[in-house]
C-alpha cells in the first residue's frame, strides 16, 4: 500500500468513526428516548440495556466502517483502472 493510500485510508477510518457516533446517537436517542446510551460500568441500568446498546454500537460501527472502507476501494480501484494499472 502507498503512502498516500495509507493515509487516506486512516483519514477514512476516522471519517467512518465520527459518522458512526453520531449515527449511533441519534439511533439511540429514537430508539430510548435518552440521549446517552449507558456504559457497561453504570450501575443503576439493567444487564440488557448495556448489552443491547453495545450490540447495536457494534453493529453501527461494523457497517458503516464496512461501506466507508468499500467504497474507498471502488475508488482506489476505479482509479487505477482508469490510470492503466494492474490489479
Amino acid at each position: 500500500m502507498h503512502a498516500v493510500e495509507k493515509t487516506l485510508s486512516l483519514g477514512m477510518g476516522m471519517l467512518s468513526a465520527a459518522l458512526a457516533a453520531a449515527l449511533f446517537k441519534r439511533v439511540w436517542t429514537m430508539a430510548s428516548g435518552e440521549e446517552d446510551a449507558p456504559d457497561a460500568d453504570d450501575l443503576e441500568r439493567g444487564w440488557a440495556e448495556i448489552l443491547v446498546a453495545a450490540a447495536l454500537q457494534g453493529a453501527i460501527f461494523g457497517l458503516v466502517k464496512a461501506a466507508v472502507h468499500r467504497a474507498g476501494a471502488q475508488t482506489f480501484h476505479r482509479r487505477a483502472v482508469r490510470n492503466g494499472a494492474k490489479g
